[in-house]
């Protein structure tokens, strides 16, 4: 295996290993995508990456994490996602979207007008977490959700992924990491429920193993089904978060369950933690939950360099690498590491004269 030998997913085969990671963009109204997302994303397929994801779609209007962000809970936002699907599509990636709730870090402004807390006078909203924690003190403290809202949110999931069928994408990644919604679930940290979704670890999962089932529900059975995890809350000693040892013992528990490949990230539930970041620092996590359940993953954060996503791949730490920050920089990264490995692959005629 290398960085250019085609992935299969069930019925989909990506033409490479090169993912494009989901990334806000913070530019949509009411929810809906627009030509900045057909260019965002459509340049990246015709630079080349296997898989093209959109960003954290919200399956309700409350888990936007700002007002800016897009989603599938009504029909006008899958409409706007066809043609950018379709393009994507057509320039020969697969086209993919990422489910989400973003929980108590709903309701904040885009980072370039600040990323704090929106009132209500300015377009923001009330929001909902497993506890009433808030994440920090410039957020609201959220209303810990009911169980007959917990119902609705697993039966919006399953809506939003009918919309992202209809729309044209042919994955779908469900956001159980960076300490929104489902991340709030799974880490005690955030989660001091009493009830059948707090408190033990089984409890912790409850709602993300419920999510999963009714996704696969109503996915076809031909198209993959991703799961973006955080691994490590990287909790200070002394408190006790979510850590790789629940994220494999999850990865176990999703076995069989539909899940296709494990997308791992990490942190996000705690607003202020040293994080020990450099060049692939969270591939590591990908490795060990690959090896202890047999389930495909992704490797995420600090991928930069041809040569360190060709090792990943190699040596088996990973099944995918997901780039976000570099393909920011460069559209093209998939082809200009394609010249750099020595990989000849298929460039679309208008550039030909360029490579």
């Amino acid at each position: 295996m290398s960085l250019f030998t085609p992935l299969k997913l069930r019925d989909l085969t990506l033409r490479n290993r090169i993912a494009v990671s989901p990334m806000c963009q913070y530019s949509a109204q009411d929810g809906e995508p627009n030509q900045w997302h057909l260019v965002h994303l459509g340049s990246r397929a015709v630079g080349g990456a296997g898989l093209v994801m959109a960003e954290a779609s919200a399956v309700q209007p409350s888990g936007r994490i700002s007002p800016a962000d897009t989603g599938l809970w009504n029909e006008a936002q899958a409409q706007a996602w066809a043609p950018i699907a379709q393009f994507i599509r057509e320039n020969g990636a697969v086209p993919a979207i990422q489910l989400a709730h973003a929980g108590r870090k709903a309701s904040i402004a885009a980072p370039w007008n600040g990323g704090r807390n929106v009132p209500d006078e300015q377009g923001g909203w009330p929001v909902c977490a497993p506890s009433a924690l808030a994440f920090d003190e410039h957020s609201r403290v959220p209303q810990a959700l009911s169980l007959s809202q917990i119902d609705a949110l697993v039966a919006d999931f399953a809506a939003a992924a009918k919309r992202a069928l209809d729309a044209g994408f042919e994955l779908i990644e469900l956001h159980a990491a960076h300490g929104y919604l489902l991340h709030e679930f799974l880490s005690p940290l955030s989660n001091q429920r009493e009830d059948a979704y707090g408190g033990s670890f089984e409890n912790r999962i409850r709602l993300v193993l419920r999510i999963v089932a009714a996704l696969r529900a109503v996915w076809p059975e031909r198209l993959p089904l991703l799961l973006r995890i955080s691994a490590t809350d990287w909790a200070p000693e002394g408190l006790q978060g979510w850590d790789l040892e629940q994220s494999c013992a999850l990865a176990e528990a999703l076995r069989g369950s539909g899940v296709d490949l494990i997308d791992v990230s990490s942190g996000g539930t705690l607003a202020r933690t040293p994080i020990p970041v450099g060049p692939g620092f969270q591939t590591p996590f990908a490795a060990e939950i690959r090896r202890r359940s047999g389930i495909a993953t992704s490797a995420v954060g600090m991928i930069t360099a041809p040569e360190q996503a060709d090792h990943i791949i190699r040596s088996g730490q990973a099944d995918l690498v997901m780039l976000a920050r570099e393909m920011l920089r460069d559209p093209y990264w998939p082809r200009r590491a394609a010249a750099a490995l020595g990989v000849k692959i298929e460039v679309p005629p208008q550039y030909q004269r360029s490579w």
